[in-house]
């Protein structure tokens, strides 16, 4: 059997490519930062070089942004069956933009300086977000399970009483959770008790393993869309986070309407490069992705096959969700923390769970988006600096790629 594509990507070409998650720890191998290996799809590269060589690198044409807004709401349809009015589709240039924007403006309106609440562990950049508006933030520690993630749900209701503003990220980064629909319902049922509201960050959506099925959360009631402001991108997906294009879905018309008067700066955000490739990828890029999908899915799999062999002490359950593994390394009692540790002694750039907020300490965040090869050698590392084995040693077959 011929070798998959991926599986031929060696770490000189990774670091030869230049992305920020190869060349920060230049000397180590990169599994911290949420982006892929594999570049992206064809027709998405073939949009961007058609955007440049057109001259577009001013303002975005109402028609660039039209396209985006027609193939969004179509890509929603067809993946997730949700159907939307394109114009309820904003442009923006992050997802971390949309939650500043969804704090700004969509807060409970009898309580404008609400809290958020925040289900941790959650990723990083989320935490701090409300302390730079001069608000409060609520951590609601997930309960690990022998089979998930579990919300603890005294503990939410009593974060949200009084109204606040839950940040909901499905697929849940860092832990790999899919949320079910029971799940999504229950939610639901407690924001409207507590006139709270929802920023759900599906930014992951489409990255999603047999066995689970994301449901958009604006979906699953009437209230729920009322309640909630929506965020997607391709960024993750198809690997795009530097072509600046998100987009905010508006299913509430008071929100709508209110966008109206004080979106126009932010959606100036979004790049036309992003825009045209946001496009081609939904239009024209599902082949492509269900194929690295199908990658993913093995690679999460041989991911618990070499930590059983390698890092036995290390507790896995391979993730419904996301590209993302979080490791349980609490056993090993590694310092001065798991992340500098395994940097340090093994040259592998991860996450440390503690950035994640509570319940992330003693966990890492390994991104398992790169070559099955490169991924074994991360591990066999790994496992060598936790057995003391002689890391300056190259010809140590735990460093073998």
């Amino acid at each position: 059997m011929s070798a998959h594509p991926f599986d031929l990507l060696t770490v000189d070409q990774l670091r030869h490519n230049g992305s920020l998650k190869w060349t920060e720890y230049r000397d180590s191998l990169g599994a911290w930062v949420a982006e892929m290996d594999f570049g992206t799809a064809p027709g998405v590269i073939a949009a961007a070089q058609e955007t440049l060589a057109n001259g577009l690198i001013g303002y975005a044409p109402t028609q660039l942004v039209h396209d985006m807004q027609q193939a969004t709401a179509g890509w929603l349809d067809n993946r997730f069956a949700w159907k939307i009015d394109p114009e309820q589709v904003r442009p923006l240039n992050s997802v971390a933009t949309a939650l500043d924007a969804a704090i700004m403006h969509f807060s409970p309106r009898h309580r404008p300086d609400a809290p958020l609440v925040l289900l941790t562990p959650a990723y990083m950049p989320f935490i701090a977000a409300a302390s730079r508006f001069g608000r409060d933030s609520i951590q609601v520690s997930m309960l690990a399970t022998d089979t998930g993630w579990e919300i603890e749900w005294s503990a939410l209701r009593q974060a949200l009483s009084g109204g606040a503003l839950l940040v909901l990220v499905n697929p849940h980064n860092p832990i790999g959770k899919v949320y079910t629909g029971t799940e999504l319902l229950r939610i639901a049922a407690l924001v409207e008790a507590t006139g709270s509201r929802v920023f759900a960050d599906e930014v992951h959506s489409p990255l999603v393993f047999d066995g689970a099925t994301h449901i958009p959360y604006a979906t699953v009631s009437p209230a729920a869309a009322a309640h909630s402001i929506t965020a997607v991108a391709a960024t993750k997906a198809f690997n795009l986070p530097g072509l600046k294009c998100a987009q905010l879905i508006l299913t509430n018309n008071l929100d709508r309407a209110l966008w109206s008067k004080v979106g126009e700066i932010p959606e100036h955000g979004a790049a036309n490069v992003g825009l045209a490739a946001t496009t081609a990828a939904y239009r024209t890029g599902t082949g492509w992705l269900d194929s690295v999908i199908s990658y993913l899915d093995g690679s999460r799999m041989l991911l618990a096959e070499i930590i059983g062999e390698h890092l036995p002490q290390v507790r896995y359950t391979p993730p419904q969700g996301t590209y993302l593994a979080w490791l349980d390394v609490s056993r090993l009692v590694l310092e001065p923390g798991p992340a500098q540790f395994f940097l340090k002694e093994a040259q592998v750039a991860l996450i440390n769970g503690s950035s994640c907020g509570s319940g992330g300490s003693g966990y890492v965040r390994l991104n398992f988006a790169t070559p099955r090869p490169v991924l074994g050698g991360m591990i066999h590392r790994m496992g060598a600096a936790v057995d003391g084995c002689d890391n300056k040693d190259a010809s140590d077959p735990e460093f073998a790629l």
